[in-house]
């Protein structure tokens, strides 16, 4: 058995980088970038007013000003604003040659059909200036950047109509467990209805990957041979829920060795979770785990799901934040980090009713969890813990 960081440590140096493919940026919301992106042009493009209101000489705001020209987004100035005259100007048009300030269109006022007086003593400049957000050839994008909604505004503003990401990792999904059966229908008596499989796999498309779930598997050398063989020549990592831990009937961890797998650990030092297994195949990889569905829940989210990060570039770095608790955790056993499932209430830690790793529905109100190091009794009142939110 081995400590959670040594298990966490271990996992991530066995991961091998995705190869790389170039696909629309219109299709790359949720990838991961696998080159760095660098601006074709200077941001803004030009001297644009940042604002409604007549471009003009600073030199002259105090004095009536005769109105040459009217300018919208998108065209091009045709006069140059010289000594007494401006330009009428709409938010995001080019700054006319001569003009060193736009002056809000709300603090002017009309003298006649072509001249207007600013009404104020002073103004901003409210010209956004050329290259002043980013210069050509800048690195707007690095290598490894997930791709979200800001980031595809940018790849749209630099031109950048195809882009390198790296390959979503395959992942095949296995429910083991001749009490196993899919949901719907009665159960026989002694039967439970398979949800690990479905779990995960929403798990595994939410971390960006591609879930490929393979349903139930009996707890028969055979059926785990097969089912084994026919997911590792279409996945990158397979993961198998339920037969890792040390029962007649788990024979999981000598299943994954006759397919060739070498076994890099087999239980860890956290709860819930401690039967966890990873496994490793040239580049093929999988993981054994426990089959309480909070179990497998929990080890995805702290272990393989950083995993997944790591096949596509990424470190992965969770949303965490440091909080106080709002009711003293106590704990009976230390020997093992253990994660325990809160809901924040008033800005506070509160840990929820929890049964236990097969209480499930529990998650489905909790806000994320909290980890209690190794030899950790309790964390009393007021003093901080780090939420990790799900």
């Amino acid at each position: 058995m081995i400590d959670f960081g040594e298990a966490y440590n271990l996992v991530i140096k066995n991961a091998v980088t995705m190869p790389v493919e170039k696909i629309p940026f219109t299709e790359s919301s949720g990838r991961i970038l696998a080159a760095d992106i660098h601006s074709d042009m200077d941001m803004p493009p030009f001297n644009k007013s940042a604002m409604d209101g007549y471009a003009c000489r600073m030199a002259d705001i105090s004095d009536p000003l005769r109105v040459i020209e009217t300018i919208p987004a998108g065209k091009v100035p045709e006069r140059k604003v010289e000594p007494g005259t401006c330009t009428k100007i709409m938010t995001g048009a080019p700054v006319p040659e001569g003009a060193d300030c736009v002056i809000m269109v709300e603090k002017t006022k009309s003298i006649d059909p072509d001249t207007i007086q600013f009404t104020e003593a002073s103004t901003a400049g409210n010209i956004c200036f050329k290259g002043e957000d980013i210069k050509a050839g800048d690195t707007v994008l690095q290598k490894g950047s997930p791709i979200r909604a800001q980031e595809i505004a940018v790849l749209a503003s630099t031109g950048c109509h195809e882009v390198d990401v790296f390959r979503k990792p395959r992942v095949g999904v296995i429910a083991s467990g001749t009490e196993l059966h899919e949901p719907g229908g009665e159960l026989p008596k002694g039967a439970i209805r398979d949800s690990n499989s479905y779990q995960l796999a929403a798990q595994v498309e939410k971390s960006g990957a591609k879930a490929h779930r393979f349903g139930i598997v009996k707890d028969t050398p055979a059926d785990i041979q097969e089912a084994i063989h026919k997911l590792e020549k279409d996945t990158d990592i397979i993961l198998i829920s339920g037969g890792v831990s040390a029962g007649d009937f788990d024979l999981i961890p000598s299943e994954i060795q006759k397919a060739g797998y070498e076994i890099v650990f087999h239980k860890v030092r956290i709860k819930p979770g401690m039967p966890l297994l990873f496994a490793v195949k040239n580049e093929k990889y999988c993981f054994g785990l426990p089959g309480n569905p909070v179990s497998s829940f929990v080890q995805f989210e702290y272990l393989i799901k950083p995993f997944i990060c790591a096949l596509m570039g990424r470190t992965y770095c969770p949303l965490q934040v440091k909080l106080p608790v709002g009711m003293a955790i106590k704990r009976k056993k230390t020997y093992r980090d253990t994660v325990i499932p809160i809901q924040i209430r008033d800005g506070k830690i509160h840990a929820m009713e929890y049964h236990g790793s097969a209480h499930i529905n529990a998650l489905t109100h909790a806000d994320g969890f909290i980890k209690i190091p190794r030899e950790v009794e309790a964390i009393k009142i007021g003093e901080s813990a780090d939420v990790r939110f799900i």
